[in-house]
C-alpha cells in the first residue's frame, strides 16, 4: 500500500490496516490517530512529528524507522519491532512496550512517563535523558542501555527474573 492510498482512506474513516506493507513510507506530520497498524510492515519508513496518539502498532515491524518527535500517547506498542528506529524526542507517555525489542534504538529525550515496560530487550538502546518517571519497568534490563541523565523517579522496578528471548513467538519474518 502507498502512503497516499493510507492517507485517503484514513480520511474516509478506515481505520484498520492490519498487516499492510508500508515499507519505507513517508507518512512525516500526518494525523493517524487510533489508527490500527498491528502487524504492518513499517521497515524504514518515515514517522517524523506523526500524530499516532491511541493507535494500535502490536507486533508490527518499524525496524530503521524514523519516529523522532512522534506523538505515541498511549499507543498499543506490544510486541513491537523498533530495532534500531529513531524515536528522538518522541512522546510515548501511557504506552504498552511489553515484550517491545528495542535493541540498539534511540530513545534520546523520549517521554516514558507511566509507560509499561516489561520483558523489553533494551541491548544497545540509547535512554539518555529519557522521561522514565512513574513507568513500569519488570523483568528489563536497564543495564544494557545508556541511561546517562535518564529520570526514573516514581518508577517502578522488579529483578530480571530470567534471560530475555530477542525474538518473539508471535513476529512474522520481514523480508522488507
Amino acid at each position: 500500500m502507498k502512503a497516499r492510498t493510507l492517507f485517503t482512506n484514513y480520511l474516509k474513516n478506515q481505520r484498520d490496516f492490519t498487516e499492510e506493507t508500508l515499507h519505507q513510507a513517508d507518512l512525516e506530520g500526518l494525523n493517524l490517530q487510533r489508527i490500527n497498524l498491528t502487524r504492518a510492515d513499517l521497515s524504514g519508513a518515515n514517522l517524523k512529528e506523526t500524530d499516532l496518539s491511541g493507535a494500535c502498532l502490536a507486533q508490527a515491524n518499524l525496524t530503521d524507522a524514523d519516529l523522532c518527535h512522534c506523538n505515541l500517547v498511549g499507543a498499543n506498542l506490544t510486541e513491537i519491532n523498533l530495532i534500531g528506529a529513531d524515536l528522538t524526542g518522541a512522546n510515548l507517555m501511557g504506552v504498552d512496550l511489553t515484550k517491545a525489542d528495542l535493541r540498539c534504538a534511540n530513545l534520546h529525550n523520549a517521554n516514558l512517563a507511566k509507560a509499561n515496560l516489561k520483558e523489553v530487550n533494551l541491548d544497545g538502546a540509547d535512554l539518555s535523558g529519557a522521561n522514565l518517571c512513574n513507568a513500569t519497568i519488570a523483568s528489563t534490563d536497564l543495564s544494557v542501555a545508556d541511561t546517562t541523565g535518564a529520570s526514573l523517579e516514581g518508577t517502578q522496578q522488579c529483578e530480571l527474573s530470567q534471560p530475555l528471548s530477542t525474538k518473539s513467538a508471535n513476529w512474522v519474518s520481514w523480508s522488507g
